[in-house]
């Protein structure tokens, strides 16, 4: 008999599925404390829960019979993951249930603000009636401004557009392919949604790139009659300059379903009648809820049985099964696709990879694979892997062109990757000395040599003297220790670059004061571990 042990509420359909299986029984303990999870969760083959429970390393000190965790929803920041990983235990999430309930509630806010139908609530139960003041618009031929072309802000596009909207999408890594069959008008210049959207709604996850990435700045480039939705995260939106912007009436309205803190710690934005605030209600739907428990139940299910495993955040490692020199090679091409993440900004147009040397003949399906991983990661909020990342690359219409050549050219084997955006176009070329030392030979056409680990700083500058007692000088000021440094120049062209491995990660002054160094183009801060 396989025991699914379940921790949080579930909808009663996603139990009564298992229940129905055969030789599978739910057994629901909700609101245990990590100590008897703990003591438990070894006599269970799979988990489900949902955002309550911690899943922490004691919890999974010893798993006994556990196999799987499923949950239901998207976030997994409860689930210790890496501890999971090293005990062999499958974590899978479920990423599309909730995908109509937040574009719906996207809409919800849309609509509730272009007709002030909170306002006018509040109004008429205090004992007003004034239909003058609470006139509202239309969406008909109005433009939606969606940045973020995922699952949501693709379902978002696709109900606006029965409303007869203009929609005008941006997406910061890559737009899927099919946006403009759905009638989408795609952009590369964001500046664009500021400048000519009636509705700006986020759909991105929250990271380095997108946290504040609407500001003073974007604000004061809207139009007055704008109004904003986050329904995404937290903290996309900076709360002070839109708290700011809505005090001055410098935008129409706004409406709130996330905070960067949960509960908010202030209700500064309940001043505003323009205002509308919700509880991170996109995914609380009966609906979503039920779709979410019946989808976690059946992946778990699957994947303990030996059948598809589907929406995996940390497929078992193969780097053990796979040969030395394929093994080392993915990871370094992992690391590789970090940098160029990094170093190579804006929507990836084109991606490719080639070998060349020793490695050319080996099976490289894997390398590849963990290059997209490294080169993908920072752009989603659930941890990618060989299972999950090639369908989420798919749906961003990015491909890996792969070449192959097996003649010899400066080093036995190397692996490189080139990443064309619609910014720029960045190559890096890397090797395995002595089958087991990673290592970074080239970047844009600078030889150099440096180490992937930690953090690398790739600084591209003016070649004259002085460069390297500069960098070196700061980052000793700052007690930043470099590990490793490659230098590649180019004469003709009066450039040189610098990659630098070092022991820790400089904070932002001391990122401030090496980009303001003279000789400084370009400066980026790969993070690799």
């Amino acid at each position: 008999m396989i025991k699914i042990l379940i921790t949080d509420k579930l909808a009663q359909e996603g139990i009564d599925l298992l229940n129905g299986m055969d030789g599978v029984e739910a057994v629901v303990k909700t609101g245990i404390g990590e100590d008897e999870l703990a003591q438990i969760i070894g006599e269970h083959e799979g988990l489900i829960i949902r955002s309550g429970t911690k899943v922490t390393a004691k919890v999974l000190a010893n798993p006994g019979n556990l196999k799987g965790i499923a949950r239901a929803g998207v976030g997994v920041d409860n689930i210790d993951i890496p501890e999971a990983t090293r005990k062999g235990i499958l974590v899978m999430n479920t990423p599309g249930g909730n995908t109509l309930s937040a574009a719906e509630h996207t809409m919800a806010l849309i609509l509730a603000m272009s007709r002030n139908v909170v306002p006018a609530c509040n109004s008429l139960k205090g004992g007003a009636w004034d239909r003058k003041k609470y006139t509202g618009n239309q969406l008909n031929n109005k433009v939606l401004g969606l940045i973020g072309l995922g699952r949501i802000g693709m379902a978002v596009a696709a109900m606006a557009r029965g409303f007869n909207m203009k929609i005008l999408g941006h997406d910061p890594f890559a737009a899927p392919a099919d946006a403009e069959k759905l009638g989408i008008e795609v952009t590369d210049d964001i500046r664009r949604i500021f400048k000519e959207a009636d509705f700006i709604s986020v759909h991105v996850p929250k990271n380095e790139q997108t946290l504040s990435m609407i500001g003073a700045e974007q604000i004061g480039m809207m139009k007055p009659t704008v109004r904003l939705v986050n329904c995404a995260r937290g903290g996309i939106v900076n709360e002070d300059a839109l708290c700011e912007a809505l005090a001055s009436k410098r935008i129409a309205g706004a409406a709130l379903d996330v905070f960067p803190k949960e509960p908010p710690e202030d209700s500064r934005f309940t001043q505003f009648e323009h205002c509308i605030v919700t509880p991170h209600l996109g995914a609380s739907t009966e609906e979503a809820q039920i779709e979410v428990a019946v989808e976690a139940a059946q992946i778990l299910v699957d994947a303990i049985k030996g059948g598809p495993v589907r929406n995996a955040l940390n497929a078992p490692s193969t780097a053990g099964a796979l040969p030395p020199l394929v093994g080392q090679y993915a990871e370094l091409a992992r690391r590789i696709g970090t940098v160029l993440s990094t170093i190579a900004p804006g929507q990836i147009k084109n991606v490719q990879v080639g070998y060349r040397g020793s490695v050319a003949e080996a099976a490289v399906e894997p390398v590849t694979l963990s290059f997209a991983v490294g080169l993908l990661q920072k752009h989603f909020d659930m941890p990618l892997n060989m299972v999950n990342t090639p369908v989420l690359a798919r749906e961003r219409g990015i491909s890996i062109d792969e070449t192959k050549n097996t003649d010899v050219k400066d080093v036995a084997a190397s692996f490189s990757a080139t990443v064309e955006t619609d910014k720029v176009t960045r190559t890096v070329t890397g090797s395995v000395f002595g089958g087991t030392l990673l290592r970074i030979i080239e970047i844009d056409g600078f030889n150099i040599e440096v180490t992937p680990q930690g953090t690398v700083l790739v600084i591209f500058n003016d070649d004259k003297p002085g460069v390297i007692g500069a960098v070196g000088t700061l980052c000793g000021r700052h007690n930043i220790n470099i590990c490793t440094m490659g230098v590649g120049q180019k004469p003709a062209e009066q450039k040189a670059m610098l990659a630098v491995s070092l022991d820790k990660e400089p904070d932002a002054k001391a990122i401030d004061e090496l980009r303001e160094l003279e000789f400084v183009n370009e400066l980026y801060v790969c993070k690799l571990d």
